[in-house]
């Protein structure tokens, strides 16, 4: 595909603070064995889409160890291959806290000597809140015979009150062309169509944009390039209509998850023909299943030792469930150690966490209990 590719992984961190207090949302671990980034990855890999920028912000250091040269996505290329871009910091920028800048246009500054020095034609926008496989050619086609200056990717559902002030509500006609645009509030009910955050559109356009953005100081991107522009320039929107899934809350990180243990949710993610998720591989060895174990419709990534039950979890590398420990409708993540006769139900335990023999600890499955990453109980 004569296009690039522009990956945010920074700019939803503010909706899972639990998650991302040690990495970026990119690289938040997620069904056992990938961060959310291998599916953006993956997206862009499997539509030949092979000049990726990262767009990085603060926090992504477990970014770069997880990415490395890019070779997992086939991506260690001498010509073109995956890129990170460091945020943009003029001489004026205030060094005080953590975050350097949220806003979508503002990000994009960093990229602009990537996007400048790059001959493809077109451009594909993506952030990493969302879990999916979509084949960006479709959408790509779409955008060339509408003719469209930018094309939005989104998806149409029932919007419930986890959304409001994290999601982007879009009206278009019957020819998909962009009416209205909206912040998701209080006030929506029923079905929208809700923006992916993918969006494609040429390069020179996208040059045209942040020049323009820069003169006149703007920073928001829907709301001062898209809002602004409907009524003068050709925005259409590409419904997808297969699996999605956004985190965008500690909730819907354990739902989205959990999608995982229903058997259409895995081949509709996992088996699509020719658009395999690639990420990370690590050669752990196998899972040791020991005398008493029990495991029912659960995911167990490799190099994990089970003695206890396991129920509706999904566990990744390298865990340890000692005897007489029973995991139900839980998370737990890499390298963590839960001792004898512990009872988790509804649980979110991050990497390298231990709970010591007889704890008991129970959330639901609106607010699950969270371990943060190292924790001993």
């Amino acid at each position: 595909m004569n296009a690039i590719g522009l990956i945010f992984s920074n700019i939803h961190d503010y909706v899972v603070p639990e998650l991302t207090r040690h990495r970026a949302i990119a690289s938040i671990p997620f069904g056992g064995r990938y961060r959310m980034i291998d599916f953006e990855l993956s997206n862009m890999v499997n539509s030949d889409i092979t000049k990726v920028g990262v767009i990085t912000n603060y926090n992504y250091q477990s970014l770069m160890d997880h990415i490395g040269t890019g070779k997992d996505w086939d991506l260690a290329r001498r010509s073109g291959g995956i890129k990170l871009l460091p945020p943009f910091i003029s001489s004026y920028d205030s060094t005080k806290g953590d975050a350097l800048h949220t806003a979508r246009l503002e990000l994009i500054k960093g990229a602009l000597n990537f996007i400048e020095h790059s001959k493809e034609e077109y451009v594909v926008m993506t952030d990493c809140d969302r879990v999916c496989t979509i084949d960006y050619q479709k959408i790509m086609d779409r955008h060339i015979e509408s003719r469209a200056d930018i094309t939005i990717v989104t998806h149409r559902k029932k919007v419930t009150d986890e959304g409001i002030g994290k999601e982007i509500l879009i009206d278009a006609d019957m020819l998909g062309r962009i009416e209205d645009i909206s912040e998701h509030t209080a006030a929506d009910d029923g079905y929208h169509n809700v923006s992916m955050n993918i969006f494609v559109m040429k390069r020179l356009y996208l040059l045209n944009i942040i020049r323009d953005a820069m003169a006149h100081g703007y920073k928001s991107f829907y709301h001062d390039i898209i809002g602004k522009n409907t009524m003068h320039s050709e925005y259409y929107i590409y419904n997808f209509e297969g699996y999605s899934a956004t985190v965008n809350s500690l909730a819907s990180f354990f739902a989205s998850n959990m999608d995982l243990l229903k058997p259409e949710v895995r081949a509709s993610l996992f088996e699509t023909p020719y658009h395999p998720v690639y990420t990370k591989v690590r050669s752990s060895a196998p899972t040791k299943y020991r005398a008493g174990a029990m495991v029912s419709n659960s995911l167990i990534a490799d190099g994990c030792v089970i003695e206890g039950t396991v129920e509706n979890s999904i566990i990744f590398r390298g865990v340890t469930i000692a005897r007489g420990a029973v995991i139900k409708n839980s998370i737990v993540m890499q390298d963590s150690i839960i001792g004898k006769d512990v009872a988790l139900n509804c649980v979110i335990a991050d990497k390298n966490t231990v709970i010591r023999d007889g704890r008991k600890l129970s959330g639901h499955e609106t607010l699950p209990f969270f371990i943060d990453k190292g924790v001993i109980i």
